[in-house]
């Protein structure tokens, strides 16, 4: 669990990040890269960029209701 909680929090930057140029400067730097908003590709990094914020919600729950340093070292464990 700790390395799928590690690459949807990866995507989860990577997806902030993307936003981030959009609001600044209005470059969609997954569409550029991935042939533009309709592709594919693109489709696809968005959708495991959405999931990736879901999945994330566990710990964030986790860290509510046990306190941070208890939910960080109960991830590997369930």
């Amino acid at each position: 669990m700790r390395y799928v909680n590690l690459i949807t929090l990866l995507l989860i930057i990577v997806g902030g990040i993307n936003w981030l140029l959009v609001g600044v400067s209005n470059t969609d730097l997954v569409a550029t890269i991935f042939g533009g908003q309709d592709s594919m590709l693109s489709t696809i990094v968005y959708v495991l960029v959405g999931l990736s914020a879901l999945w994330q919600l566990v710990p964030l729950s986790r860290a509510f209701s046990v306190g941070e340093a208890t939910a960080e070292s109960s991830v590997g464990r369930h």
